[in-house]
């Protein structure tokens, strides 16, 4: 007899919890973080720059991404 109050109050134990475990919510996991920049290629020396840091320099239409200053005065345009 002692058995019976013992396993009403673990079932309506468990039924407590399943309807507090369903009203939480877990935070939403965070998107994946895209990569912040992208990389250019140098036409000169060919080398790959992130594009926030690389030199940049206009002209025939088109923007020309340079890893140094250096490497934009040797540029032909070409």
């Amino acid at each position: 007899m002692r058995l019976l109050p013992i396993l009403l109050f673990l079932v309506v134990a468990v039924v407590v919890l399943l309807q507090l475990l369903r009203g939480v919510r877990l935070p939403p996991r965070p998107a994946r973080r895209a990569m912040p920049d992208e990389l250019v290629k140098d036409p000169v020396c060919q080398t790959y720059i992130v594009k926030s840091r690389a030199v940049r320099r206009s002209g025939a239409g088109h923007v020309r991404y340079f890893c140094s200053e250096q490497c934009a005065r040797l540029d032909t345009g070409a």
